[in-house]
């Protein structure tokens, strides 16, 4: 019979999956491209708006910027997947950014490389989520007030998804990734041929007059420079979660790297193409798009909702309130929200990976019933929802802390593969015929490492006072907490490692048996203790009640049991230090022996039931644990009440756990 817990944890989780059956979570391309995917897929729905958000506090004149910024966006996204095909071929093994950097730059750098991986991951969730709430609220106004909720009960569905399984999660998910490219595509082409019939669409916010910022007006040399590589930062953001599908490649099907490569160009080439099309259409239909719309558009009204510049776009294009626009808004926000599966993917088994090299805790590296790394999955779900409550669900305000984590993950990565070539081609490791290929992969990854460090400067100097201040600061507590755990991990591996002595064996064991009553738990403790065959045996009480101790003492001679009961007086009540006293004086009488500390504990069936029992033994435990040379035996008494327990525990067994003939109750 099984629990309700276990009833509940079925039906959200599914059933418990064997560990040989781990092979068949891995993932075909087409599954594998919405999972690693959708994050840069889903970029370009806010990329654009990011750039113009920018542009637009100096008003309609630094909007001829677009153009240019943009290609140069495209031709940075085009040098760094090159990078990646390269690093995916070289480390196949889903260490990324991070095995390159500890590998070829050393552990300091593969920490900051994880530290920043790890924030952009949790953001990654963070501004997905909150900018799919965005397109929602751009269909449905009405919604507005409830964005915060909203936001949260996504990252509740996509934790719960994907703690059912990679794949399983991977083919709910493909659904509106490929839907929201059709979309896009449509509009696109859509869209372009009726600019070219002469019937160019226009967006609603096309006749907003802006008044510029007042800091922003007439703007030259430096401040110009400053305001066109902040908008540049900005849209970057097309850029985020390239890096994933370096971090998944075990989780691919067979042929691992070259899948892997395949799926990176693949998804390139539509996140380029999706990126250009939406541009230029935002540019054609003349759409405006500010932070504080209703101070820089003239007529703007102070409870009006702004749409995303892809709501604008779909809704100029098929028309507002078509069924196209609707469509587009649903799969917008579909992918949207499930690219924040980039993150839930490329954390954990970032995190199982930090963690079998102790840098995070080992619970980490530890697969759930699902073959997912469950622990790793939680965690994330809770910082990300603690950002959106924090920055209240606002894309505008996380996405200032957004790509500072994953351009610090790119720099080092393409880096450290360029001190990887030149390690091969020093060593002489490359055939003649392969040398040209090498040399070639050095010459992307050292212009991939050039540009991405150059645009780590920029976006760190233009977003520092909008609030990527935040992540600057995050990500060396990180680093110095992972490196805290790794000198625990370190310093205990030392302190457990035996030498080559013999270890010496006590000269002898002192048994203690903890008694309060003499009841059913007491006796079946000493009958244990006496079982051990210790050297001496003693029964030990406190008395805290004189009254008390008289009786205890009489049933224990009535009963004439054959050990020894000692009585320890506490005037002050207390029972946790006498029996430490005690402990320590056979300790320090004997430093060569050991004592065997019994302790009779209740076994109960109910959570509120433990609340009422074994408290003073929890704490004897905890303090006795710390006492060299003591070892704690806990004798367990079964009540009545974990009866039903055991039973649920025996008849709620996975299917195909068949017992043995032994293991069967008779």
């Amino acid at each position: 019979m099984q629990t309700a817990n276990d009833v509940v944890k079925r039906v959200v989780l599914g059933r418990a999956l064997r560990s040989d059956r781990v092979s068949e979570q891995e993932l075909p391309k087409y599954l594998a491209l919405p999972i690693f995917a959708s994050d840069p897929l889903s970029s370009v729905t806010y990329a654009t708006q990011e750039l113009l958000v920018v542009l637009t506090l100096g008003g309609l004149a630094y909007l001829y910027l677009t153009p240019f910024l943009a290609a140069c966006v495209v031709l940075l996204l085009t040098v760094v997947v090159l990078s990646y095909r390269q690093l995916v071929r070289a480390y196949p093994t889903g260490g990324g950014d991070y095995e390159v950097a500890s590998k070829n730059l050393g552990r300091g750098a593969g920490g900051v490389v994880a530290s920043a991986l790890l924030v952009d991951y949790v953001l990654t969730v963070a501004v997905s989520v909150s900018a799919g709430v965005d397109n929602i609220i751009s269909a449905f106004e009405g919604l507005a007030d409830s964005r915060v909720l909203l936001a949260l009960g996504f990252v509740a569905f996509l934790t719960a998804m994907n703690l059912r399984g990679v794949k399983e999660s991977g083919k709910l998910f493909a659904v509106p990734t490929y839907g929201f490219v059709l979309g896009v595509g449509c509009m696109i082409v859509y869209g372009l041929w009726s600019a070219v019939a002469g019937d160019p669409p226009r967006a609603e916010s096309a006749g907003y007059t802006v008044v510029p910022e007042p800091d922003q007006t007439n703007l030259t040399g430096l401040a110009f420079a400053f305001l066109a590589l902040r908008a540049f930062a900005s849209g970057c953001t097309a850029l985020t979660g390239v890096e994933a599908i370096a971090n998944g490649v075990p989780a691919f099907r067979k042929p691992k790297s070259r899948n892997a490569a395949t799926t990176l160009a693949l998804m390139g080439a539509i996140a380029m193409a999706m990126f250009v099309g939406i541009t230029a259409l935002a540019i054609i239909s003349d759409v405006r798009y500010s932070e504080d719309p209703a101070r820089q558009f003239v007529g703007f009204g102070e409870d009006e909702v702004q749409r995303s510049v892809i709501a604008q776009v779909s809704a100029a294009v098929f028309g507002d309130g078509s069924p196209g626009f609707f469509y587009l808004q649903v799969m917008a926000a579909g992918i949207l929200i499930l690219a924040a599966n980039t993150a839930y993917n490329g954390f954990p088994l970032l995190g199982s990976i930090l963690a079998q090299d102790r840098f995070l805790p080992r619970q980490l590296h530890t697969r759930g019933d699902r073959l997912v790394y469950s622990n790793g999955i939680l965690l994330l779900a809770v910082f990300a929802g603690l950002l959106i409550v924090v920055f209240e669900a606002s894309v505008t305000r996380l996405i200032q802390l957004y790509i500072i984590g994953v351009f610090t993950s790119f720099t080092f990565g393409q880096a450290g593969m360029v001190r990887h070539w030149n390690r091969l081609l020093a060593r002489g490791e490359v055939r003649a015929d392969e040398r040209p290929r090498v040399l070639r992969s050095r010459a992307i990854n050292a212009v991939g490492a050039g540009l991405t460090g150059l645009v780590l400067a920029i976006v760190t100097v233009t977003k520092f006072t909008h609030g990527a201040y935040l992540v600057l600061i995050a990500m060396p507590i990180l680093y110095l907490l992972m490196r805290g755990i790794h000198r625990h991990y370190e310093r205990v591996a030392e302190e457990l490692e035996p030498d080559d002595e013999i270890v010496p064996l006590p000269s002898r064991n002192h048994a203690i048996v903890l008694v309060s009553k003499v009841h059913n738990p007491t006796l079946r403790a000493l009958a244990y203790a006496r079982a051990t065959r210790p050297h001496d045996l003693t029964a030990l009480t406190v008395s805290v009640d004189p009254a008390e101790s008289r009786a205890l003492q009489e049933q224990w001679e009535r009963r004439e049991l054959p050990v020894p009961l000692t009585i320890i007086e506490s005037p002050y009540r207390e029972i946790t230090r006498p029996v430490l006293d005690y402990v320590r004086g056979v300790r320090l009488s004997s430093p060569r022996d050991v004592v065997t500390v019994f302790i009779p504990e209740y076994v109960v069936g109910h959570w509120w039931e433990q609340l009422l029992h074994n408290q003073s033994a929890l704490r004897l435990k905890t303090r006795l644990l710390f006492q060299p040379g003591v070892m704690v035996t806990s004798v367990a008494y079964q009540l009545r009440s974990s009866e039903r327990r055991r039973d649920d525990d025996a008849g709620g067994s996975a299917p195909g756990d068949a017992r043995r003939p032994s293991e069967t109750r008779r």
